[in-house]
């Protein structure tokens, strides 16, 4: 059995010089995004989204990003789950991309916000039928008997509201309005490529510095 001490990968498909990128960093993040979609990467949208409880305790998770502008990164979800309550005790997050095909990752920390009643409602909307039916069936994160309660319940809502479920009050976006994005690109020997922004809130700049791998 191979040890897990052993797993390594040398990586060399590219390089990051702070010469090179753009001086804004969601017009950069754009760049390296169409490159993923370019590459046929599977998903290159999910990413992982970690949090802070009131007692300083983190969690992560897998979510889709839905937005990305001057304003932030913008993720959909129940307000009442346990990032939604998380984030209601603690709003900071941290976002990461990981494009391994690629050997790039980008991270993001920032502030949250909820998005508009209307950002939310639009984004609903668009949803296909069985999710936003599942967005009324799932009390997410919440302890269920089994698969056939949720089932249940998802027959239910569907009986109820037809093709045409309301958005629930207990659902809608976030934004990660943020302080500070890294693009990580791989390089061999582990001395990888690191090229941070950092917002400089007086000026409503950003300032590009690189990190030590």
């Amino acid at each position: 059995m191979t040890s897990l001490a052993d797993l390594r990968k040398n990586y060399s498909l590219g390089s990051l010089d702070a010469a090179d990128v753009d001086p804004d960093p969601i017009r950069q993040f754009h760049t390296w995004f169409a490159q993923a979609l370019d590459a046929k990467l599977p998903e290159p949208n999910a990413m992982t989204v970690a949090t802070v409880d009131a007692q300083g305790r983190p969690a992560a998770r897998i979510l889709l990003i839905k937005g990305v502008d001057e304003r932030g990164f913008v993720f959909f979800t129940n307000y009442e789950s346990r990032k939604g309550r998380e984030l209601g005790a603690n709003p900071h997050a941290a976002l990461l991309f990981h494009w391994v095909e690629l050997e790039r990752q980008v991270r993001i920390e920032g502030a949250v916000e909820k998005t508009s009643e209307a950002e939310s409602e639009a984004y609903f909307q668009s949803r296909p039928l069985g999710s936003r039916i599942g967005a009324w069936a799932s009390e997410q994160s919440a302890v269920i008997e089994s698969r056939e309660q949720l089932e249940a319940r998802e027959r239910e809502i569907s009986a109820q509201y037809g093709e045409n479920p309301p958005r629930p009050a207990h659902w809608g976006g976030y934004r990660v309005v943020p302080t500070a994005i890294e693009f990580w690109q791989g390089r061999p020997s582990r001395l990888h490529d690191r090229i941070r922004y950092v917002r400089e809130h007086a000026a409503d700049a950003w300032r590009i510095e690189r990190l030590a791998p």
